[in-house]
């Protein structure tokens, strides 16, 4: 039986809010694969790919999800790009019942519009057509490595969290 959930979804989607509200409320670690690739790299996300590319990015990564897929008792916030190496969602399918987090392009537009430095992917002149281009591309990935996906576009992180834990309940793998 799985013990973890990992969050997946793309950016502005509320899976470090969720995540971390989400641990709490079923007394699980909260893991943010993120900062974990940050302090891995002695610099930010943004540093990494202006300092050696998303290639470089992509490396750490798998690297940290490799180090942290097999965790029991935990909810993983994963980055909007962790789809994009299949190697990270099977290794994250072993432990956890994978949740996808999905929104409007206006909803991710709105919610990552006060971290302009922060989102390397959104460093253009047009955020919302960047925004429906990478999700675009990404939407197959999402799905096919989603168990649940919950929309949070009109949703507060705290009723999407009590919407996890009752689809999770549902979930024939998972184990509270």
């Amino acid at each position: 039986m799985k013990t973890s959930i990992a969050l997946i979804g793309f950016m502005g989607t509320g899976k470090t809010a969720v995540g971390k509200l989400l641990a709490e409320m079923l007394g699980k670690e909260f893991i943010e694969l993120d900062a974990l690739i940050e302090k891995k790299a002695g610099k930010s996300i943004p540093g990494i790919f202006r300092d050696e590319g998303e290639i470089a990015f992509r490396e750490l990564e798998i690297a940290v999800t490799r180090e942290v897929a097999g965790r029991k008792n935990a909810v993983i916030a994963c980055g909007g790009g962790i789809v994009l190496n299949k190697v990270n969602i099977d290794r994250l399918g072993q432990e956890c019942v994978i949740i996808c987090l999905a929104a409007s392009p206006a909803e991710i537009l709105k919610r990552t519009s006060t971290d302009k430095d922060g989102r390397p992917l959104l460093a253009v002149a047009d955020r919302m057509r960047r925004i429906k281009e990478l999700m675009e591309f990404r939407r197959l990935y999402y799905e096919r490595s989603a168990d649940i996906t919950i929309n949070t576009s009109r949703l507060t992180p705290g009723t999407v969290a009590r919407r996890i834990i009752e689809k999770v309940k549902e979930h024939e793998s998972f184990s509270k």
